[in-house]
């Protein structure tokens, strides 16, 4: 397994990741993708250790997967369940984090619906001076590292299976269409595929996709209208925002859909799903503006019909989003190895 260039001890934003690491975690995956397809899936790689998934928010892939990737490594997995935990007797965060801890914990997977939690006990755990790694399983509208790393798996695989490497995408279009606004997948999707040298075009309604979103990539050119009068927005050479779904679209490599998130919608940001599915919603049909091979990926869980129509989302000859789930467990073994492999 190629450990060689890879010095992290939490994985908490892919804003700061170098080409380096991106390569040792595809190849790692790679590796481990090739395990998964063995009559016999567990290897003793983190045997002994302790995984806790601490999800204090609702998950079904992001947490089924790193618990299965977790007991393909032969580690000893911990759940956590806000619900039904001490939390609702008035037990903070950190001190639930510091209760696994003191059960042995060696890594920490935290997912929460605010942004800066999995940091916040990253920082505690640094403060403590123990070897614990924290992995950020996504954070309010802050982050996803994880799943933009099987999404990038995903499609570098799929451009080239025996040796997926982030030099693949370089000149490639991909187009973000959805709830750009609110997506954490979006924000950490933009940080590794502007890495690869991809050109990003992000696309949705003005209410979902405002200007300042582009702000912590890079500031914003002055002198070029308010979002209503533009229908194109570009702050960096490689990252361009569209209130209209053809320009993004066009001769696009690939394609991300994402979930309308309404439980983070706290105002009415659309006249109706029927409007945003015409307007926005990805089918065949509209498929036709991109190059002949397009691929579509989207991270679920999915509103069939809003973002994706449902003849689109089963067509293999275009959809990549059964590989994503699949992907997600090799991806997910790998960033446990890398952050447990130097704890044995």
């Amino acid at each position: 397994m190629p450990t060689t260039t890879w010095n992290r001890h939490h994985i908490l934003s892919l804003a700061d990741f170098t080409a380096a690491e991106y390569d040792t975690v595809l190849q790692t995956a790679a590796s481990f993708q090739e395990v998964l397809s063995r009559r016999t899936k567990k290897v003793p790689t983190l045997q002994g250790q302790v995984v806790a998934n601490l999800f204090f928010e609702s998950s079904t892939r992001t947490r089924s997967s790193f618990e299965l990737a977790a007991k393909r490594l032969s580690a000893d997995t911990l759940n956590f369940a806000a619900a039904t935990s001490s939390m609702t007797k008035g037990e903070t965060i950190l001190d639930t984090a510091k209760t696994y801890l003191a059960m042995g914990t060696d890594i920490m997977v935290v997912r929460h619906r605010e942004a800066g939690v999995p940091n916040a006990i990253a920082a505690e755990m640094d403060r403590l001076g123990v070897r614990v790694s924290v992995l950020n399983a996504g954070d309010g509208q802050h982050e996803h590292p994880s799943q933009a790393l099987l999404d990038l798996f995903t499609i570098t695989t799929f451009i080239d299976p025996d040796r997926p490497r982030l030099e693949l995408l370089k000149g490639k279009k991909i187009a973000i269409v959805g709830d750009i606004l609110h997506s954490r997948v979006a924000r950490s999707n933009i940080w590794s595929l502007i890495a690869s040298g991809a050109e990003v075009h992000l696309a949705a309604p003005p209410t979902l996709l405002p200007k300042f979103f582009a702000e912590f990539i890079s500031e914003e050119v002055e002198g070029r209208g308010q979002e209503s009068e533009v229908r194109s927005y570009s702050p960096n050479p490689q990252l361009f925002l569209h209130w209209q779904l053809e320009p993004a679209l066009q001769n696009a490599d690939f394609v991300m859909t994402l979930r309308l998130q309404k439980e983070r919608m706290t105002a009415h940001l659309l006249p109706s799903l029927r409007e945003y599915h015409q307007l926005f919603g990805i089918t065949c049909t509209k498929l036709q503006f991109c190059k002949p091979n397009v691929k579509v990926l989207h991270p679920g869980p999915v509103n069939r019909g809003v973002e994706i129509s449902s003849e689109l989302m089963d067509d293999p000859e275009f959809s990549l989003i059964q590989s994503q789930v699949t992907s997600g467990v090799a991806v997910r073994m790998a960033l446990l190895y890398l952050l447990g492999s130097g704890k044995a």
